[in-house]
């Protein structure tokens, strides 16, 4: 059966954006494979819908993320902030982790979010609501028409990416970027926060006005996260601090004794992927297991996670017959009639990706805590689950974080089984034939692909502070505080960001934006040079015997791109009874990340690989750095 996505946009010569490229169906490959290139796929997919210069966004003003280059049914040939903010957080990552050259994309929005917060809209002005006008066109410009407002998830979504890529600013040197330019915006966004928290609004499906779990969540975070940054900027958020504990008091009320719901409206059973979306959006990796906060590894999360899955095993034939405890295509919510209700990409994604945070967050802990709540869903993959902990030295504690493994790469299957040979992404699939449906190339979806992606590789964000952050107040309130808003203004950028230092004199003036202001500057001073390859030596312990070689193979072209015919053979040179060592230096571009494997060739010529999961490395860059060491064992 061909999965031909048929819901393309009719891209006339007369449309604001390019002609896209056909899609095609794809055969289906072994995941680690798949991931490799589909990673490379999703963030070329991601910057084709970021204007300027993005090939499908080329009407879109300078970085203004479009939702999809589908402009007929459904046209998403706009902005969301919500979307736009959650495809930028993926970036600030990738771009902590080493993708430098996503500096000026970036920039870009920061500067177009400075603009939007000044455009009057439907749901009001800078300082009288319209902060969570849901969309705006693409040239910036207020979308009047009729739609679900006011959406109060945005402004928090923005803030968290913003704070985290004003804190690598402040981390690496160039605090008065973080001072003047992303602070402004930030503070304004963390005001409307505070002043609207306990107003109900639609949820991020926009279609239900009440009170919603993702956004009271994301809200929670943001509070909490933004109180440090303002401190970091030399401010302060007391707004911030009143508000944020009775959030997290509110947050409590959602969760029902075995599952969230996600609405305190909608007349629906509550089951909807705005509880997951939540969970991994608020995700804290130096967090425990809290329930509190409903982190991924929670027990509360968990039996969620259970409840939520299981509601689609009965509604799509594409899940006909598979048992519990092994994936199925996720959509928003059983009751979901948009396009006739059908499996989502980014759901199914986001199904995954809560499961890599959990193991994450147990790998950290050492141990596996299985309580009543969770225990329903430990046994779906696990007949032997108790209620119990279960330290990391036990094999029970392995083979749960396997069968957890297992289970997780097998809604990334699914992912991977309905896109396209191209790697192209659409918002949905057909429920019974899995055909792509909906808006095609939709920005999200490739979004929730390379976060995934990054999970399952143990590559995971900064903390937010969840851990100090978890303590409900023994009276709590649904109010609100009155923060401050101010015009923000698009300000000059450097001409290069390189980790760890600074290339210019940069003049540091930090304001407080609190009744008393108060200000302090420092001059600081440095001189980088930043090698634009560095030589990585990979040593790898690896027990051989005579005539077998060993080789490294990875997601770059320096390493074969997985082609283990390109594969770069180690030497054993060193190599001896005691110190089975292979090693091999290679030059790689300062600054990449990828993903790599080590190979055993065979005297026969067959191929053996080590165990998954994919290793990652991102090569160093910075001052000087020229030469790195990468030590493995074999597994």
């Amino acid at each position: 059966m061909l999965r031909l996505c048929y819901a393309l946009a009719v891209l006339a010569l007369s449309n604001p954006v390019a002609a896209a490229p056909p899609l095609t169906p794809r055969a289906t490959l072994s995941l680690d494979i798949w991931l490799s290139t589909e990673t490379s796929f999703a963030l070329d997919g991601i910057l084709a819908n970021i204007g300027a210069s993005g090939a499908y966004a080329k009407s879109a003003e300078a970085g203004v993320v479009i939702a999809s280059l589908s402009t007929e049914d459904p046209d998403y040939y706009y902005t969301w902030t919500r979307d736009a903010a959650l495809t930028m957080k993926v970036l600030v990552d990738l771009f902590r982790n080493g993708n430098l050259g996503l500096q000026t994309v970036l920039e870009e929005y920061v500067n177009s979010q400075a603009y939007l917060q000044t455009v009057s809209n439907p749901s009001g002005g800078l300082a009288s609501g319209g902060l969570a006008e849901p969309k705006f066109n693409v040239d910036m410009t207020a979308f009047t028409g009729s739609w679900g407002r006011p959406q109060r998830d945005g402004p928090a979504l923005r803030a968290t990416t913003l704070i985290d890529f004003g804190n690598w600013l402040l981390d690496n040197g160039y605090s008065s970027y973080a001072v003047n330019n992303i602070w402004p915006i930030v503070r304004n966004d963390l005001s409307y926060v505070a002043q609207y928290w306990s107003q109900s609004g639609y949820d991020l499906w926009e279609e239900v006005n009440s009170m919603s779990f993702f956004t009271v969540a994301v809200q929670h975070r943001a509070l909490v996260e933004g109180s440090t940054f303002a401190g970091r900027v030399g401010a302060s958020c007391t707004w911030c601090d009143s508000q944020a504990p009775q959030i997290l008091c509110y947050m409590q009320s959602f969760w029902t004794g075995s599952y969230v719901n996600a609405n305190t409206g909608g007349g629906r059973s509550g089951k909807d992927a705005n509880t997951i979306l939540a969970s991994i959006h608020t995700f804290d990796p130096d967090a425990a297991c809290d329930d509190i906060t409903f982190q991924p590894c929670s027990h509360r999360a968990l039996a969620n996670h259970k409840v939520y899955t299981d509601s689609f095993r009965s509604v799509y034939s594409l899940n006909a017959g598979i048992a519990q405890g092994l994936a199925v295509a996720a959509g928003r919510y059983p009751e979901d009639s948009y396009y006739n209700g059908n499996p989502w990409f980014l759901t199914t994604l986001a199904a995954a990706e809560q499961l890599y945070d959990a193991i994450y967050q147990w790998k950290k802990a050492g141990s596996i805590s299985i309580t009543s709540a969770s225990l329903a869903f430990f046994q779906d993959i696990y007949s032997s689950a108790a209620v119990d902990t279960y330290a990391s030295g036990s094999s029970a504690f392995t083979a749960i974080i396997d069968a957890v493994k297992t289970y997780a790469d097998g809604y990334m299957s699914i992912a991977e089984a309905h896109a396209m040979t191209n790697g192209s992404l659409s918002e949905q699939f057909d429920k019974a034939s899995g055909i792509c449906l909906s808006a095609r190339d939709l920005t999200w979806s490739y979004a929730a692909l390379l976060t995934a992606n990054m999970r399952r590789n143990g590559v995971v964000p900064p903390s937010w502070g969840a851990a100090s952050a978890n303590t409900v107040p023994s009276s709590c309130s649904t109010g609100s505080a009155t923060g401050t808003y101010s015009t923000p203004t698009a300000t000059s950028w450097p001409g290069t960001l390189t980790s760890g230092s600074v290339s210019a004199t940069t003049t540091i003036t930090a304001t407080s934006t609190t009744a008393s202001s108060s200000s302090s500057s420092t001059t600081t001073t440095a001189v980088c040079t930043t090698p634009s390859s560095v030589a990585v030596t990979f040593n790898e312990i690896a027990t051989t015997n005579y005539g077998e070689d060993v080789y490294i193979v990875g997601s770059i072209s320096q390493l074969g791109n997985w082609d283990t015919g390109s594969a770069v053979a180690l030497s054993a040179s060193k190599y001896t009874s005691a110190n089975n060592l292979w090693y091999v230096s290679v030059d790689l571009p300062a600054g990449t990340t990828f993903e790599y494997k080590y190979i055993r060739k065979e005297t026969d010529g067959s191929i053996v690989w080590e165990s998954d999961p994919n290793r990652t490395y991102t090569v160093p860059l910075g001052c000087g750095v020229s030469i790195a060491t990468v030590s493995d064992t074999w597994r």
